[in-house]
């Protein structure tokens, strides 16, 4: 996301953010005690930790509570500070209280966490950190396809009205007196939280995927980069078609990762129109930690089937997009006729055209002999 130049009545907000990790609750949906709880082999409060981390946050409180002698060892073993929060019982806004009294002063502002939403992705904090240092908000609110999540990020100034907010809702009653701005993001994760055993096997679930975009937050990013109707149409007609091809190929070899072939092709022109746009669409997607979606999105351009054993996700994706124009199933032929056409004046353009038309045929011809079937009976 790109900054203006701040004006100078904003420029405290260059100063350091902090990070609240609520930690207190008692965890009685659950077998096991929610801080300490190990997810890839960290405890849930050494992600909260390893989170703020990586967005460049240091000054890091965790609020105890409930057993609170073991959340502050594991604390002080991550290097956190400790704040222990006696009326833990009447809710997490107590926490959070107990957290923002305990920040230390010359603070730009500080986001709050619970310890028990493990799975948000760095880019996503960076990405707040950027909108809070051009805004004149009290607090921003990360939104994902509309809905408010975690975790807000508090001017310090404002710190002064929560602790005085006794009002009902808690923080999100004390959020409400604010003037707040939201930020869509493409992450999923914001909304999700670990309240029981059956959420905690999901976070499971999730952890290893976190490097791939999900369908739902593909289409967030095309709306967040206002890919427009064109742009969603064509990537709605890309997958459809990828998935299409999958499926048949699943039918005579292992299975393939549909979500992740899905999201892949809906934002395969994230960055359409700008210069090599399958590499800079890969640069975006890394940048927020969807690697994986980076690598199919850098390839879609041209794959050379020579060097290719079996279609998989990637080649799928690029072969699907030399199938469709705009929404509609095209033949391969004539898609590259047209650019032959564009470019008949330019013998090395229309070399480098020929060169891809074979690739593209190449591969259709790879798919059908893996499927078994001709791609006109496939779609």
């Amino acid at each position: 996301m790109s900054q203006s130049p701040l004006p100078a009545s904003l420029s405290r907000r260059d100063g350091p953010l902090a990070g609240v990790i609520l930690a207190a609750g008692k965890s009685t949906r659950m077998r096991g005690f929610k801080p300490l709880l190990a997810l890839g082999g960290q405890s849930l409060l050494a992600r909260a930790a390893s989170l703020f981390r990586q967005a460049g946050i240091t000054e890091i409180v965790a609020v105890t509570g409930a057993r609170a002698g073991e959340t502050t060892a594991e604390a002080r073993a991550l290097g956190l500070r400790s704040a222990f929060n006696a009326d833990f019982e009447r809710g997490m806004f107590s926490s959070v209280r107990a957290g923002l009294a305990a920040l230390p002063d010359a603070l730009a502002g500080v986001l709050v966490l619970p310890v028990d939403i493990p799975l948000i992705r760095p880019a996503t904090l960076r990405l707040l950190a950027e909108r809070f240092r051009a805004s004149e908000s009290e607090a921003i609110l990360p939104t994902f396809h509309g809905e408010s999540g975690h975790p807000p990020l508090l001017d310090a100034r404002a710190i002064p009205k929560v602790l005085a907010w006794h009002g009902d809702g808690g923080l999100t009653g004390a959020l409400a007196t604010l003037s707040c701005a939201t930020l869509p993001v493409a992450d999923a994760q914001i909304l999700f939280d670990v309240d029981d055993d059956a959420a905690f096997a999901e976070a499971q679930a999730r952890l290893p995927r976190l490097d791939r975009a999900s369908p739902r937050e593909a289409l967030a990013l095309l709306d967040i980069h206002a890919a427009g109707a064109r742009g969603l149409a064509h990537g709605q007609g890309v997958a459809e078609v990828a998935l299409a091809l999958a499926r048949a190929l699943g039918e005579r070899g292992p299975a393939l990762d549909l979500e992740l072939l899905e999201a892949a092709a809906l934002v395969h022109d994230i960055a359409k129109g700008q210069p090599e746009h399958e590499r800079a669409g890969a640069r975006l997607l890394a940048d927020l930690g969807f690697t994986r979606t980076a690598e199919i999105v850098a390839a879609h351009r041209d794959i050379d089937p020579a060097k290719v054993a079996r279609p998989a996700e990637r080649e799928l994706v690029y072969l699907a997009d030399k199938l469709v124009r705009g929404p509609q199933r095209v033949d391969i032929p004539l898609r590259f006729q047209e650019k032959l056409d564009r470019f008949s004046g330019d013998e090395e353009a229309c070399a480098a055209i020929r060169r891809r038309l074979e690739h593209a045929l190449g591969m259709q011809e790879l798919v059908e002999r893996c499927a078994g079937r001709r791609i006109s009976d496939i779609l």
